[in-house]
């Protein structure tokens, strides 16, 4: 059974709904900051294991990069959802800006 794919709206709904049965919510945005930051640490952790030359200790649990993206985006939506961010008019003022300001800063494949 092939998963429905999801737009950000409807992830960032998903994100509140479960949230939002918390009396705690949403951490304060320093929080989720530092959140983040330890959630990037394990990325790059796990970047530098399976591409790096730090191999992981005997025993040592296998995070998977997938997941350690997972939770990234996941405190992402979560800091975006606590500010009143819609992630996606985001990722169109970022995409605009790249393809204006960044049009001709790399080489382009031919298209033929």
């Amino acid at each position: 059974m092939a998963l429905k794919e999801k737009s950000l709206a409807e992830l960032q709904r998903e994100v509140d709904q479960y949230i939002s049965q918390f009396k705690e919510g949403y951490f304060s945005p320093l929080a989720m900051l530092a959140r983040m930051s330890e959630e990037v640490g394990e990325l790059a952790r796990e970047v530098n294991h399976s591409y790096g030359e730090k191999p992981k200790k005997a025993g040592e649990a296998d995070n998977s990069i997938e997941l350690e993206l997972g939770d990234i985006l996941f405190i992402t939506i979560c800091f975006a959802n606590s500010l009143g961010i819609d992630l996606t008019a985001a990722h169109d003022n970022v995409m605009h800006k790249f393809n204006t300001r960044d049009a001709n800063r790399w080489t382009k494949k031919d298209t033929e």
